[in-house]
């Protein structure tokens, strides 16, 4: 199948496709379409057709521990939207696709090999004046295998810690620069937070949304470059993304290693909510 991109290495890896290449596969039945948003009463109010929702509070994380999706859950999730290993997954959301990376991250995680992203998300989607619906497809339940999860693009604590008392991978904190100096503890209007603001010792800031254009469409892969690599983030050493509870840094994990190709690339999803209320934790402020 032919993958519309906007950037050379997204072609290379064959993670984005446009809008209007969703808009001509709404029927595949090799594809299925997945929103995930931020606002998790996007969906229902409108939808791209044949979409199926999930909710990143509820059907993305254990919501007894704090942790991704159990392997299970995650088999009954992708089984119950009609997804079988074979199908390739296009996931779109609001805020620039924010949430929609987490999923791609934790697909990753358990192995599922055809998913991407539709470049724009929900933004781009609407400001074309592309149809919505608020019907919920009828789904045909399949059983889904996954792997075993690929800790290999997952940061813990230790690893982490050992970063930045060693400098054994570089850090980049993808938050908003209030957020990296602590002046504020989260992003207005969302709960879950910390006892202390700051940044790790050692990270970088480079928020997130730089990686996107107005339009909502991922820059181009030069672009992409010269801004991580003004910070020195150039892919020659391992690298380790967070935020506040891992999607926007999931975000910025997709840009670095399925835009650009870094190879050693990892989500701490943990991210500030743990650091940021750990006993003695070492926290840098400008």
């Amino acid at each position: 199948m032919a993958v519309q991109t906007s950037s050379p290495a997204a072609t290379q890896h064959g993670v984005l496709v446009g809008t209007d290449w969703v808009a001509q596969h709404l029927n595949d039945a090799a594809i299925r379409i997945v929103e995930v948003d931020v606002d998790t009463t996007a969906y229902g109010k409108g939808h791209v057709p044949n979409a199926v929702g999930w909710a990143w509070d509820t059907q993305l994380c254990d919501t007894v521990r704090r942790d991704i999706i159990p392997k299970g859950a995650f088999e009954k999730l992708l089984g119950s939207s009609g997804i079988g290993n074979n199908t390739t997954i296009i996931l779109y959301g609001d805020n620039n696709n924010w949430f929609a990376a987490w999923a791609f991250w934790q697909l990753k995680v358990y192995g599922h090999q055809d998913v991407r992203l539709m470049n724009g998300g929900r933004k781009k989607w609407i400001a074309e004046g592309r149809e919505l619906s608020t019907d919920t497809p009828k789904i045909t339940r399949t059983s889904y295998q996954a792997k075993e999860a690929d800790t290999t693009i997952r940061a813990f604590l230790p690893e982490v810690m050992k970063a930045s008392s060693e400098r054994a991978a570089q850090l980049v904190d993808v938050r908003s620069p209030q957020e990296y100096s602590g002046e504020i503890l989260a992003p207005p209007g969302l709960p879950e937070t910390c006892q202390r603001g700051g940044h790790i010792p050692g990270a970088a800031n480079i928020p997130w949304g730089k990686a996107c254009n107005d339009d909502g469409t991922f820059k181009s892969a030069e672009e992409l470059r010269a801004l991580y690599g003004s910070a020195g983030i150039t892919g020659e050493q391992p690298v380790i993304a967070y935020c506040r509870i891992g999607e926007r840094s999931s975000h910025t994990w997709f840009v670095l290693k399925h835009l650009l190709g870094y190879q050693h690339v990892k989500n701490y999803d943990g991210s500030w909510t743990e650091w940021g209320n750990l006993v003695a934790a070492p926290v840098e402020k400008p």
